[in-house]
């Protein structure tokens, strides 16, 4: 058995074939799982859990299904979809845990987070991610009608793609420091995040022991996954059927 982490899939009705790998990765592997972790960015935005289109209805149901059938999901926020809830975390049957969190896996002592927190040389970004996660700010945004609330999530990926395109590559990656500040934090050999989808295996001497970064990629032409059992730690590539 083994345990399966996915992050970055950005799902949306205008990527059906994003969908359709996601519901073969349920159906053909995460259900043979111990147990499957999703570290944020599962859909491309969300505006709130009163949101019930068809896509985010099939998604509950396959997970539901799964978690039924007695495979655990866990659910950690990305950039994208921050606003998720107790209600559509219920409906799928996950269980939302903290940014940061430590697991203990076939002896193991692993972080895993979305990734976002670690980009400390995006001053601008982190800014902008401080804002949006102050809860009053929240409160208000979830108080307009859900056709303004989803006006304003396209406005701001279309703002977010054009700053992005005005970035360096190198500050949009995580920060050397950031990442041995958080391994240090939970005492951790490994870290696996998303976040910024480029998939890799990273070694980090701290203190003249070997520590790892394990990176997802993001679902754009096929799945990315860590698998986690007895035998180690594996990143994973699956194409689309």
């Amino acid at each position: 058995m083994s345990t399966y982490i996915i992050a970055d899939l950005h799902l949306s009705e205008d990527e059906p074939a994003i969908t359709a790998g996601f519901i073969n990765f349920i159906q053909q592997q995460a259900i043979h799982a111990d147990s499957l972790y999703i570290l944020g960015d599962f859909f491309n935005y969300w505006v709130g859990d009163d949101d019930q289109g068809p896509l985010h209805q099939l998604v509950a149901n396959e997970l539901k299904t799964l978690t039924s059938q007695g495979v655990p999901c866990y659910f950690i926020h990305g950039n994208r979809d921050f606003l998720m809830g107790k209600r559509y975390a219920k409906q799928c049957g996950m269980t939302i845990l903290p940014q940061e969190t430590l697991l203990e896996l076939y002896g193991n002592r692993i972080l895993i987070l979305h990734g976002d927190t670690l980009c400390t040389d995006d001053a601008a970004y982190q800014n902008y991610r401080k804002k949006v996660h102050t809860p009053w700010v929240q409160r208000i945004f979830l108080a307009l009608p859900l056709f303004i609330r989803r006006r304003i999530a396209q406005k701001m990926r279309q703002n977010s793609q054009y700053a992005s395109s005005m970035k360096a590559e190198s500050i949009m990656d995580v920060n050397p420091q950031a990442v041995i500040d958080a391994l240090k934090r939970h005492q951790a050999q490994w870290m696996i995040h998303g976040h910024t989808h480029r998939p890799a295996i990273h070694e980090i001497n701290i203190g003249g022991k070997v520590h790892f970064r394990g990176v997802l990629g993001a679902w754009h032409h096929e799945g990315s996954s860590f698998v986690i059992n007895q035998q180690g730690i594996e990143l994973i590539f699956f194409p689309f059927e």
